[in-house]
């Protein structure tokens, strides 16, 4: 039996749940979201409570994963999600070009404009090296985060580019001397 796909999920004040079909449409606070549910699995909703249950067990690898995204869900319009970029580099910076676009200055010959999409927003720290990418989809968020990381993944060898707030590189040795 899954041990997360067991796990009920809590519903905050505030926070209304639509089970339609395969369909669970989650409304709050930050806004409303629809997560689909794979086939055979279904949410009950008893108490304050939601709970996922399968039909039978050639469910049980989507078990756990019907509850996850839907607790996300939950989780994004009750408090949203966020997720921290850093740029590292001589001269690599971003800024914001109105309110849907973000223009990075990575080391190319040209800048690179990244427009956002809707249900995403971007907040440029005045050193114009940190990024918070925030939204009420996880999903998204991490897809847009993901997307503006690959503009320039950090070099193996000096370390430069856009990571992850906290990420841990390894830092490869360079060529040796001629002796």
């Amino acid at each position: 039996m899954s041990r997360i796909g067991k796990k009920p999920i809590t519903i905050p004040k505030g926070v209304t749940v639509k089970l339609e079909g395969n369909t669970v449409a989650v409304q709050g606070p930050k806004g409303k979201l629809e997560t689909p549910l794979p086939a055979g699995i279904k949410m009950e909703q008893k108490d304050g409570h939601l709970l996922a249950i399968r039909e039978n067990d050639s469910q049980a690898a989507v078990h756990g994963l019907a509850r996850a995204l839907v607790n996300n869900a939950v989780e994004g319009v009750t408090r949203g999600w966020t997720r921290e970029l850093e740029i590292v580099g001589i001269g690599y910076r971003a800024e914001m070009k109105g309110k849907g676009m973000v223009v990075f200055t990575l080391g190319y010959s040209h800048p690179i404009e990244y427009p956002l999409p809707s249900g995403i927003e971007v907040a440029v720290d005045p050193k114009q090296t940190k990024i918070t990418v925030s939204g009420i989809d996880r999903q998204k968020v991490g897809q847009v985060s993901a997307e503006m990381r690959s503009l320039r993944p950090p070099d193996p060898y000096k370390n430069k580019g856009v990571r992850y707030a906290g990420e841990r590189l390894k830092k490869k040795v360079g060529k040796t001397g001629a002796k």
